[in-house]
């Protein structure tokens, strides 16, 4: 697989799960749809890695960690933004943190954060290009 390969592969995943977060909050499943957006975002930095890197991205999940290894510059908002929704990988995946997520994650709350995802994910993809 050509790096370009990669990168479009880390990008084409990354839409399905675009789709997926949109879905799951018309649904009403505001957890599993911020859960989604990590992974959507998780991707597109893993895509920009490949991009910057050329190599196969960590193996971690935590997006300010992989976003310092792409050779970004991050900005103080970013970079916020990228602790946050590494949030909803870890409340949404254990059980001791997800209930109290659950409670926290109100229609009104989920779609605040689906803003700031999206915004992440229109710069991230600035960033690949595209």
């Amino acid at each position: 697989m050509t790096q370009e390969e990669k990168i479009e592969y880390w990008i084409k995943s990354s839409e399905l799960d675009f789709k997926s977060m949109i879905n799951l909050f018309k649904s009403k499943e505001y957890v599993w749809s911020l859960f989604v957006g990590h992974l959507m975002i998780e991707k597109l930095l893993k895509g920009l890695y490949a991009k910057n890197i050329g190599d196969t991205p960590p193996f971690i999940h935590d997006l300010v960690k992989i976003a310092k290894r792409t050779s970004i510059e991050l900005t103080d908002e970013i970079q916020n933004t990228l602790d946050l929704v590494t949030s909803f990988n870890i409340e949404g995946r254990y059980s001791n943190y997800k209930s109290d997520f659950r409670e926290k994650c109100t229609r009104k709350y989920a779609r605040e954060k689906i803003i700031e995802i999206k915004r992440l994910r229109l710069w991230l993809l600035n960033q690949l290009g595209k």
